[in-house]
């Protein structure tokens, strides 16, 4: 840990943030999570239209339903506090709407734009920054966190259960709770080295050495099945599982809304 980082308050909370998915016995105070959600909400947004809206489920039973609907994650149903951050460009449709934006648009002599793809990326930004604040809010207080990226499959289940309507989509979920664990004790994951990760001006595309610089540092005694090495491992475990297909084929199902022109 460098000077700067020794002094400032805000850096060591970032540097030492990890995941935690082992959560004690002890409810988060309503006064915390107003903290954590006005954290959130501080975060910066294109346009200010803040294109994002934060579910808190509380009801224990849809807990154990996205423990099932997010691949097995037990931990969801222990946590304390569980936030789905929405990219949401329902809202400003229905107050363009309310507004009489399309009226005003044919007196104008000009097309309705609706919703597209562009529309859809830009509120996933703005949800997954006010989600990160909201993780860094959370930690300064002691509370641990996990991301759950597995809220972005079985998108009809999930819109069934939280009445998600049309221009909604659910791009993270986050479980919080104080750390069973001791923190002084916690063991960090590591990073790829910053010179794979940081580049100046132009892009670098990595080659047969660079890969195994960066992943050099990871150690494994045992591969997925038929993995020859790190590679196909992540492959197999990660990019080439069936939780990544359900995740690819829900996410085509939800942006069909974006691309469809009717």
């Amino acid at each position: 840990m460098n000077n700067l980082e020794q002094i400032n308050e805000v850096l060591k909370v970032i540097k030492n943030r990890c995941s935690v998915r082992a959560y004690k016995a002890k409810p988060i105070s309503q006064k915390k999570i107003d903290v954590i959600i006005n954290g959130a909400i501080r975060a910066p947004t294109a346009c200010n239209m803040m294109q994002y809206s934060i579910l808190e489920v509380k009801d224990q039973e849809m807990k154990e339903k996205l423990v099932k609907t997010c691949d097995n994650q037990s931990h969801i149903a222990k946590a304390p506090l569980v936030l789905i951050f929405l990219a949401d460009v329902q809202r400003w449709q229905d107050y363009y709407r309310i507004s009489k934006v399309p009226e005003k648009c044919k007196e104008l002599n000009q097309i309705y734009r609706a919703p597209a793809e562009s529309d859809l990326m830009l509120a996933c930004c703005d949800a997954l920054i006010a989600a990160q604040n909201a993780v860094i809010t959370a930690e300064s207080m002691g509370i641990g966190s996990c991301y759950i990226a597995d809220i972005m499959e079985n998108i009809e289940i999930h819109r069934e259960m939280f009445n998600l309507p049309k221009w909604v989509f659910p791009i993270a979920m986050l479980c919080f709770g104080y750390p069973k664990q001791d923190l002084s004790k916690r063991i960090l994951t590591s990073r790829f080295p910053k010179k794979f990760i940081h580049f100046t001006d132009n892009y670098k595309r990595l080659n047969k050495e660079d890969f195994f610089e960066m992943f050099k540092h990871i150690k494994k005694e045992s591969l997925a099945n038929n993995a020859e090495n790190i590679g196909q491992d992540y492959y197999l475990q990660k990019t080439g599982a069936d939780f990544s297909y359900e995740m690819s084929r829900s996410v085509k199902v939800a942006i069909q809304d974006w691309i469809r022109k009717d």
